[in-house]
């Protein structure tokens, strides 16, 4: 089947790379999605230096749909974020919002993705494999870039996402009680930091739940400021503190 995949995937990478109409590159961006999506993994990973290249293209709608692909196939087959992430990190400081705020939403579907994928796999087989302990450090490294954007002169709206991420984070690593574990299930998460205690091979609770708080610490640094802030960034800090309390 690799042959029929990669006779598919190929001339919609050159219609999404090189069509002069916008149109037919965002609809072949996403028929190829459907393509790799029905994919094995082994067929997926000799296209994707082909779907990385996209990354320069210079319409931002088309950089913002690669980024939805790329979604879509890393929480397929988390081991092709290895290659894949550099893009999400190379979109966060896109000069465009549109393509940076897409990197952040993405961003933190995939974090908790392979939160939850480090977690189901050592329950499942005792082990956690070395690709996905690596994906974890580019994880951490995506979220401290992610957190550092709301110091930086970007839109309220990049912000503002920056602050949902920071709220998902503070969620996911302070102690669940049933308020929290309603809100994790409002956004679709399965993972509980009481799954991880006491024997991880990779994830620490303590200091996870250490760093969620040390973020909490910097909302309140934020709140400080907050006669220089937007009324709306205020009301979203705010906010983004309430699951720590």
């Amino acid at each position: 089947m690799a042959g029929p995949i990669r006779e598919q995937a190929l001339p919609l990478l050159a219609s999404a790379n090189n069509h002069g109409d916008l149109a037919v590159k965002l609809s072949s961006l996403k028929q190829l999605k459907d393509v790799l999506l029905s994919a094995e993994p082994s067929q997926v990973a000799e296209l994707l230096s082909y779907l990385i290249d996209l990354q320069s293209s210079p319409e931002s709608l088309l950089r913002k749909c690669l980024i939805e692909v790329i979604e879509a196939v890393g929480m397929k087959a988390k081991e092709h974020l290895l290659v894949l992430m550099p893009v999400l990190f190379a979109c966060l400081k896109d000069m465009n919002s549109m393509v940076a705020k897409q990197s952040i939403i993405s961003g933190m579907k995939i974090f908790c993705g392979v939160l939850e994928e480090l977690s189901s796999q050592f329950q499942r087989h005792g082990i956690v494999e070395r690709w996905l302990e690596e994906l974890w450090t580019w994880m951490v490294k995506f979220k401290d870039d992610v957190f550092g954007v709301i110091f930086e002169a970007v839109p309220i709206g990049t912000k503002l996402l920056v602050l949902k991420f920071l709220e998902t984070y503070i969620l996911l690593f302070t102690s669940s009680d049933s308020e929290k574990s309603g809100a994790q299930a409002k956004h679709g998460w399965t993972f509980n930091i009481s799954w991880v205690v006491g024997h991880h091979p990779v994830l620490d609770p303590a200091s996870l739940a250490s760093d969620a708080k040390n973020n909490v610490g910097t909302l309140l640094d934020l709140l400080h400021s907050a006669s220089s802030l937007p009324g709306l960034l205020t009301i979203s800090i705010i906010n983004s503190m309430s699951p720590a309390f």
